[in-house]
């Protein structure tokens, strides 16, 4: 189940070529457009690097917030805007996260929060998306765009209206300024310079403005 489905519709050869594709809407996911806020309870922001070369270190973001708009007719006008506290940082070992934290990685103390915010929105199949946007890290801001399932829409024992997504993202860390490491005696480096970007998102519907 998609956000929508395309349907083009033409009447003879001779409008063929100029008829513009009408959308087929089904009504239940027209009702999904809105405005979303990211629940953090339920919801999680993480990474995995490769560590020593041989093997790969997962982490997470345990402090963000954000918000999405879903339109049900056209995702390309769909947005999201995410911001992550860097000292929120967790790995499991309290120096390597200290070490995250500070001036070698992403200096926190200057820079408290890593930031995404959207440009573009497209449709790549059947429940699949591709959101592209500006993630800022430090001071640079590079594109990024990150590949999403849409997981489906709830209403949970709260009466929330809630959606979930699902997706990934691969960066070079080297590319925001994130540049540290150290030479392996057996050849390499300690932390590889691609980084998997991973979202487990749910949003839940916000009350609409009078």
């Amino acid at each position: 189940m998609g956000l929508f489905s395309r349907k083009s519709s033409t009447t003879t050869a001779a409008t063929a070529a100029t008829a513009t594709a009408v959308l087929d809407v089904d009504p239940a996911l027209a009702a999904l457009t809105g405005d979303y806020a990211i629940d953090p309870a339920h919801s999680s922001i993480g990474f995995t690097v490769r560590h020593a070369m041989v093997t790969n270190v997962k982490g997470a973001f345990a402090e963000h917030e954000g918000s999405l708009h879903l339109d049900g007719t056209a995702p390309s006008r769909s947005t999201a805007r995410i911001d992550i506290k860097i000292e929120s940082v967790d790995t499991g070992i309290k120096d390597r996260d200290a070490h995250l934290r500070g001036d070698d990685f992403f200096d926190a103390a200057a820079f408290p929060l890593m930031t995404f915010r959207s440009t573009t929105a497209e449709q790549l199949g059947s429940d699949r998306y591709r959101i592209t946007g500006d993630l800022t890290i430090k001071d640079v801001t590079r594109p990024l765009a990150i590949d999403l399932e849409f997981n489906g829409s709830a209403t949970d024992v709260y009466g929330n209206e809630r959606v979930g997504f699902e997706g990934s993202a691969e960066i070079l860390r080297s590319d925001w300024g994130l540049t540290w490491n150290a030479a392996l005696e057996t050849g390499g480096v300690m932390v590889s310079d691609k980084v998997k970007l991973t979202f487990d998102i749910s949003a839940v519907k916000t009350a609409a403005q009078a």
